[in-house]
């Protein structure tokens, strides 16, 4: 469990990177809206940019990296039956 957690995790934190890589033109930036928002309340609050980037790919690495849990817990069931 913990190993399936920590890969999720990684590739929640690939995909956050790939999201924020994204210029904000594209169709594909509406997937990082979770961490966006969450940036810009926190960076609101503490005004630094810097801040606000890491809060936004923190929250999108775990967003996604939950999707991936159980996407990875899904695999191991149907293996297992």
């Amino acid at each position: 469990m913990k190993k399936k957690l920590i890969i999720a995790m990684a590739i929640g934190a690939i995909i956050s990177s790939v999201l924020l890589a994204i210029p904000s033109t594209s169709g594909w930036s509406g997937l990082g809206l979770a961490g966006l928002t969450a940036a810009i309340v926190f960076w609101g609050i503490v005004g630094e940019s810097a801040w606000g980037v890491a809060v936004a790919w923190v929250v999108n690495a775990v967003v996604y990296g939950a999707g991936a849990f159980f996407v990875l817990k899904s695999f191991n069931r149907a293996a297992a039956t």
